[in-house]
């Protein structure tokens, strides 16, 4: 389900075509937002916003690909569509390459271009997702003491209470008790979950044998 909030930002220095899509966006139910330049729409977007970029490859100034490019160098994840009258091979290639959710020619199929709208919402809404799951665990991670996290560690590396107590040279029930707030501080029900929880936020890095 796509959220209400989400934005579809249209680029393309031809108003008509950019019109157009707003227009369509407009009777699917969903804000739109039109630029006629690649340069108007990074002075005017944030990272703060969500939605999906819906952009001409041939325009005056920045092409799209460029300001494709542009926002993946700022680290933006917004999902983008790019449409173009000039479709080639290498062009298509460059836009997946960089991310582009999907490459349409012109004149795009409506119901085309809805479909890749609809996609690339439904990933900017999975992103969105992952980044508060990874806020609430890091939250959650700066609440555990030093001592805390060195045993987090050796949990996760799969080590018994026993021999963490011996490689750290404390007591078992010391061992016990750390572990003990750890799991309640990480709101984790199992070391599977705080295992989840530490790869999502890359404190654990998945190792493959």
């Amino acid at each position: 389900m796509i959220e209400q909030a989400a934005t579809v930002y249209v680029v393309d220095d031809d108003r008509a075509a950019r019109e157009s899509v707003i227009a369509m966006v407009g009777l699917k139910g969903l804000p739109a937002q039109g630029f006629g330049s690649a340069e108007e729409f990074l002075a005017f977007y944030d990272a703060s916003r969500t939605g999906c970029l819906v952009v001409d490859v041939r325009m005056q100034g920045m092409s799209g690909l460029q300001l494709q490019q542009e926002l993946k160098s700022r680290g933006c994840t917004l999902p983008v569509i790019v449409i173009t009258g000039y479709a080639d091979v290498p062009m298509a290639v460059r836009a997946m390459q960089n991310g582009a959710v999907t490459f349409l020619e012109k004149p795009c199929q409506e119901h085309e271009l809805w479909r890749g709208i609809e996609r690339a919402l439904n990933q900017e809404q999975a992103q969105q997702t992952l980044r508060r799951q990874r806020a609430e665990i890091e939250t959650r991670m700066n609440t555990l003491t030093s001592d805390e996290v060195v045993v987090m560690r050796k949990l996760l590396e799969g080590l018994p209470n026993k021999r963490i107590a011996a490689d750290l040279d404390i007591g078992l029930r010391t061992v016990e008790l750390r572990r003990s707030n750890i799991m309640r501080k990480m709101e984790a029900d199992s070391l599977s979950e705080l295992v989840q929880m530490a790869i999502l936020i890359n404190f654990l890095t998945p190792s493959i044998h």
